[in-house]
Formats: C-alpha cells, structure tokens, sequence
C-alpha cells in the first residue's frame, strides 16, 4: 500500500501547515516554534522552557486546571518540551477531538496571560527541575558538557536556566521575550491523523489564521571557536562520569546519514553497539555506554557517556579510544554495513509507528527548511551510504586531536 503523502500550506500570517492523513482513530497535534534557548540573552537563561511550563497556567478564556483537564477528559494527552533551538507543544487524541484540540492549542499559544501567582508556583516546580538534573551526575554531566564545548556561545546555555535567573522572571520579562523572538513565520503547526487536507486547512484558518502576522528578523549567532578541553572533577558520587566527543555537521549536512550510522554502529540504542558489546559486555565495566549525535541548525555535536565504577574509568576510557579507532581504520565488511542499514531502517520504521515520532520529525524538517522524506527516502538515503562514507565520516569528527573530554570523578565519603 501506498504511504500517504505530506501536504503543506501557509496561512496568511506566515504560519506554515503541515499535514498527513492516516486512517486510525488516534490524531496528533504539535505545534513548533523555532525559538529555544540559544535564542536568550545572558539575562534571560531559562526563558524559553519558562514559558513553556508557564504558557499552561491561565488564558483569557481559561484557568489552569480548565487547560490542563480539557484533553485529559476526554482520554487525550498534552504535552511540551523546549530544546536549544524549538519549543513545542504536542497532543495526542481520538479524531473526533480536533475541534478542541485547535481551539485549546490556539489559546494556549496567542491568548495565554502568564497570571504572577501562578508564575510564582511555577518558578518552585522548575527550580525542583534544576534540582533534580543537580542530583543526577548523569543527567547533569550532559548539560556541562555542552556548556564546555560551546564555551562562550549561546548554545552553551542549560535550557533550564540558573536558580537565581528563574526566581526573577516576571509577567513582563515573559512577554518581552515573547514579542522580540516568537514570529508567525517561524511557527509550524502539523497534524498526522484521519483528516483530510482540506479540513486541516479549515481548522487551522478558524482557529490561527485571523491572528495578526507577527515576523521578527533575528539572527542566530553561528558558533566558529571551539577549542578541545580535558576538565576532570572530583565528585562524591560512587560511579565516575565521563563524556568524549567533538564538534559534527549541522542538521541539513549531506554528512548527516553517514554520522547517523556511524553513531548507531558505535553507541547506539541497540544492545548490539560496539562500545556495549566491547566494554559493558565483554569486561562488565559500564553500567551505561552509549553515543549520541546532536544535529542542530547551524553546527552538530558528537558524544560517548559513560558511567562506570572509579577503579575502570580508566581502562573504559583506554578501551573505547580502541573501538574509536577501529571504526576509524577498518572498513566494515559488506555483512557489517548491511546489518547496519537495517538496523537504522528498522528502528526509523518502529518509531514511525508512533505518529508522534513522524509528526515531530516532520515538523522540525519544516522548521529546519529541510525536504520532506517518506519512509522509501529515508531507506534510499541509508542504503545509499557506503563503508567508505562511514570510515571518512569517523576520522572527521573522531579526529582525536579535535576531541574534548569532561570526567566527574567518582569518591566515596
């Protein structure tokens, strides 16, 4: 059978549509906005997931709990997240609610008052957030690393923002930062679900398109001075933290495909990723090994974590410079290349089961002015990348002279 396709439009104001049906009685919802926390001034560290915990406490047409129980009622699922460069709200529903589900996202995103009390409360749920992130050297460690590799640079900003700068957001901090960085044009509103185009297109005109066009021009400052560090900590943690990797290619690189593979063959999610195999599996070092690529707009990030007992840092360390090596070095075999384009397909497959997950990756390619991909694109792009692209792709951004390392070493009390 053949995949649906996507269908796109802009509304008058600049709002960018979004859209695929798909027959089941599960819709989805997200609404995207090109705005995240490399977007803040130093002053203003933690704006952007301010607002997206804030943006849910009150409109002119509603109270927080009338917000938060409108979905919840009738067995649907709201949710956001705020990321370096996006905020996004997303919902998950029965078809027959789309009404609502418009008429809720659009209240939440132009008529939301941002009360002082509930600001008040808010500020203590985000500061148990930071809190949190503080008792979790694993969590956290990922945050300073990026601070360390984009030293200096709006990028380098924890997304929560500091105790000190959330504690003194207000109502009019809020609504600045709204006016100077959330534009029309650069919102995208998408839905996978039983709809046609031609009625998604009614909903979102009824519901967004009377909205005044709201186009701010800003220029996101790109990142050109990294510099490789070695920054060890002492912590009194019983596991040692440790984070290596370097600077990648952003986002629309015709070299994400291959460093997509590349990190799925080294660390990925599956159990059969050389660093678990060779170092949790083989030596029982680890208790967790993984990589991680981060493909932003302008500039990419690539990563190994690993959490392993103070007495095997060291060895854990000596052992995956040895498996960057490999990957550097050694060709894979046409077997080994094979089995990793599968991998990649069927995980990509798996996840688009979900259609939220394909809802979010079509929407950020939106965001992100990138061409749309089916399912058959993403195979053909997978298929396409050779042995050789990989190798090439591993010495460029595993170049060890260009990597940085940050331990959070373990000692007990």
């Amino acid at each position: 059978m053949q995949e649906e396709k996507y269908n796109e439009s802009v509304l008058p104001n600049g709002i960018r549509l979004i859209h695929k049906q798909k027959s089941g009685e599960i819709a989805h919802l997200v609404l995207m906005v090109n705005t995240g926390s490399r977007d803040e001034e130093d002053h203003e560290n933690g704006m952007a997931h301010f607002i997206e915990h804030t943006i849910f406490k009150g409109t002119e047409n509603r109270k927080a709990y009338h917000i938060l129980s409108c979905l919840d009622n009738v067995g649907g699922d709201l949710n956001a997240y705020t990321t370096k460069e996006e905020t996004c709200l997303q919902a998950s529903f029965l078809k027959q609610h789309y009404k609502r589900t418009f008429d809720l996202f659009a209240d939440i995103a132009f008529h939301s008052t941002f009360p002082e009390n509930e600001l008040t409360k808010e500020k203590e749920v985000i500061l148990d957030e930071i809190n949190s992130y503080l008792d979790s050297p694993s969590d956290e460690i990922y945050d300073v690393f990026e601070e360390m590799m984009f030293k200096g640079h709006p990028m380098s900003r924890n997304i929560l923002g500091t105790t000190e700068l959330v504690k003194g957001f207000t109502h009019d901090d809020v609504r600045r930062f709204m006016a100077n960085n959330y534009s029309t044009d650069q919102i995208v509103l998408g839905t996978i679900g039983d709809i046609s185009f031609k009625d998604f297109e009614r909903l979102a005109m009824s519901y967004f398109g009377e909205q005044p066009a709201h186009i701010v021009k800003k220029q996101r400052v790109p990142f050109t001075n990294y510099k490789p560090q070695y920054i060890k900590t002492e912590r009194h943690n019983h596991l040692s933290h440790c984070m290596i990797g370097g600077m990648a290619p952003e986002y629309n690189s015709p070299l994400k495909m291959p460093i997509v593979l590349l990190n799925n063959i080294l660390g990925g999610p599956a159990m059969s990723s050389r660093l678990n195999l060779n170092i949790r599996e083989k030596y029982g070092f680890a208790y967790t090994i993984e990589s991680q690529y981060n493909a932003y707009s302008d500039t990419g990030l690539i990563s190994i974590y690993m959490g392993v007992d103070p007495d095997s840092l060291d060895r854990s360390i000596e052992l995956t410079y040895k498996e960057l090596d490999k990957i550097c070095n050694q060709k894979l075999g046409s077997m080994q290349l094979n089995h990793a384009q599968q991998q990649i397909i069927g995980q990509v497959a798996l996840g688009y089961e979900s259609g939220m997950n394909e809802l979010l990756s079509i929407t950020r390619s939106v965001i992100m002015n990138e061409p749309l991909e089916y399912m058959e694109d993403i195979i053909r792009k997978v298929n396409a990348v050779t042995a050789s692209d990989i190798m090439e792709t591993a010495n460029l951004v595993f170049d060890k002279k260009q990597l940085s390392t940050l331990i959070f070493e373990g000692k007990e009390d």
